[in-house]
């Protein structure tokens, strides 16, 4: 978001927009190009593209990390959505959305983001429907509420050039007010404290297990 702040600053002609503007318009590398009826032209395109590649795979790797506290399957679609979300940021960095240029490079781009998009949010949701990490329920709502916002925003983005950037926003701004309250909750130990317990739960339940059967 700080990156997107300062590439949008340095976008003076025409001005940038924020309602209507999408984000990928801060990455195309063509100034004077037009495309869906807007006028593009973005000086620190470079600094947009090289956000959205580290954004994808920071936010990949601690979900992967994170995803050690999950079992079976639940572990394994969490971990798949991270690397899928971060391969598809990557993309979205490196072939930017503008009809100029070779047209596959479009086309991978609206892919990258929308899988991008919809991994992230679908993470934030699973997370905070997995009652085996027996989470605080404000953080489990919050997860959800804010997965579930995210893609209904994502749905809206087509449906009027005048709010189009808005909505786009908030199906990304979600999961990235996601990732920054569960870091922030995991460094003041509000979140780790109730992992701790539940391992320290489960260690004695097996340790029981086991005294048992001998």
């Amino acid at each position: 978001m700080v990156a997107e702040a300062v590439t949008a600053a340095a976008w003076n002609d025409p001005p940038y927009s924020y309602a209507t503007n999408y984000i990928s318009d801060l990455g195309v590398p063509d100034c004077g190009a037009q495309f869906q009826g807007r006028d593009l032209c973005s000086p620190l395109h470079q600094v947009m593209n090289l956000s959205f590649m580290v954004q994808g795979i920071l936010f990949a790797a601690g979900v992967l990390l994170l995803a050690n506290l999950l079992t079976g399957r639940t572990r394994r679609v969490v971990a798949t959505l991270a690397v899928a979300h971060g391969v598809g940021f990557v993309l979205v960095g490196l072939f930017h959305g503008s009809a100029d240029g070779p047209s596959f490079g479009l086309v991978v781009h609206v892919a990258a983001a929308a899988v991008g998009i919809l991994c992230a949010n679908a993470v934030a949701i699973i997370v905070g429907s997995t009652r085996s990490l027996r989470l605080p329920t404000a953080y489990r709502v919050f997860s959800i509420g804010i997965g579930v916002l995210g893609l209904l925003s994502e749905a809206f983005v087509g449906m009027s050039t005048a709010t189009a950037g808005v909505f786009e926003r908030g199906g990304v701004y979600s999961w990235l007010l996601w990732s920054a309250v569960t870091g922030a909750l995991l460094l003041v130990g509000w979140l780790r404290g109730t992992v701790v317990e539940e391992d320290s739960l489960r260690a004695q339940r097996i340790t029981a297990a086991a005294a048992s059967r001998r």
